[in-house]
């Protein structure tokens, strides 16, 4: 479901300052994005990141290249995730939830940077197009997917927050896909801080379950050696 955006004054912020932002992401690289690595719902290719924030984590490598918008991220109470979410022509992120035990709990920001026609967001019922300088709030609990029907790039700035309208547990406890945890273990976690390192190794300590799967499934996708 889609929020008020009048409910969080920090929109009228970013809002505000979204120049500011697009400045920053323009004077990115396409080989500064990385593509998200949950596949299986989006295809092969067609959805790319730049990361800022990672579940309350600071990144330091985004935040030096675009330290404006690291600047404006710091005024936003309970920021848990923020970075460039890029969708090229022709994508679709198909309908899917977010995770359990930490959507709902939080809420997400698009602020919309670069915006062709024919790009839109639906969340459950209702289907909302990206206006360029203006917010969308979302619950990602909801099913929600995203396409991009034009002939170039969608690029906004993607931000998730602590929901103030919902009670919350003490800690957040997201269930990852094993596709998540993988590239967690493999790309993201080897350039980390010590800090962010032991936080990591306290969620798998909590999730054996799931980390287990990830590893059963990247046994799955190795190719079987060729028999004798």
């Amino acid at each position: 479901m889609f929020h008020d955006r009048s409910l969080f004054p920090f929109v009228t912020l970013l809002e505000d300052n979204w120049r500011t932002v697009r400045a920053e992401l323009d004077a990115l690289r396409t080989g500064d994005f990385v593509a998200w690595p949950e596949h299986s719902i989006y295809g092969d290719s067609g959805w790319d990141t730049f990361g800022l924030y990672a579940f309350g984590q600071r990144q330091a490598e985004g935040c030096r290249r675009c330290p404006q918008t690291d600047a404006l991220m710091r005024n936003i109470p309970g920021l848990m995730m923020a970075g460039f979410s890029r969708l090229a022509p022709g994508a679709h992120i198909t309908p899917h939830r977010g995770y359990e035990g930490y959507s709902g709990y939080v809420l997400r920001v698009h602020l919309a940077l670069d915006i062709p026609d024919g790009c839109s967001l639906r969340v459950e019922d209702q289907t909302r197009g990206w206006e360029e300088g203006r917010c969308l709030v979302f619950d990602d609990s909801y099913e929600h997917e995203a396409w991009n029907h034009s002939d170039r790039p969608r690029t906004v700035l993607l931000i998730d927050f602590l929901n103030p309208l919902r009670r919350r547990p003490l800690i957040l406890n997201p269930q990852f896909t094993p596709e998540l945890i993988r590239f967690i273990e493999a790309e993201h976690l080897p350039h980390q801080s010590i800090g962010q390192r032991a936080l990591w190794y306290l969620w798998k300590a909590f999730n054996p379950a799931l980390v287990r799967a990830a590893r059963n499934n990247r046994a799955q996708d190795r190719p079987a050696r060729a028999q004798p």
